[in-house]
């Protein structure tokens, strides 16, 4: 018998158990693995830069100031900072809440009235002040 035709048994066996499919699977599973994890890492890395705005109808929020029917303002002298509660008749916006690193109540009323777009006088109107020690 020539060289190249003799096979052992174990190797005629392995061949008719399909040994080969069964050894290239491992192999193809590592290469998808190896694949999505580059894959991955190169998506991961990328640097997005996408830009969402919000943008907001001004005139409804105009007519929703228009409709703001208290302030109430606690003024924190022992840290410096001022807690304000605007409270509205808004369907959907009721309460808003700000905080200011101001104490004084004047510019308190000027930076509430370029917030909520209101005259002074319609802040002075409205604003309740009450100071915590």
């Amino acid at each position: 018998m020539p060289k190249s035709m003799y096979q052992p048994n174990f190797v005629r066996v392995l061949h008719n158990l399909g040994f080969v499919f069964w050894l290239s699977l491992p192999l193809i599973g590592l290469v998808f693995w190896l694949g999505s994890g580059l894959i991955g890492d190169q998506i991961l890395s990328r640097t997005h830069n996408h830009k969402k705005y919000l943008q907001v109808n001004t005139q409804s929020t105009r007519q929703m100031m228009k409709k703001v029917v208290a302030i109430e303002v606690e003024i924190l002298q022992s840290q410096g900072i001022s807690m304000v509660k605007v409270t509205t008749n808004h369907s959907v916006l009721k309460t808003m809440i700000f905080e200011f690193a101001i104490t004084e109540p004047k510019r308190i009323e000027a930076k509430l009235s370029r917030e909520l777009g209101l005259s002074q006088e319609r802040i002075k109107e409205l604003i309740r002040y009450q100071k915590v020690q």
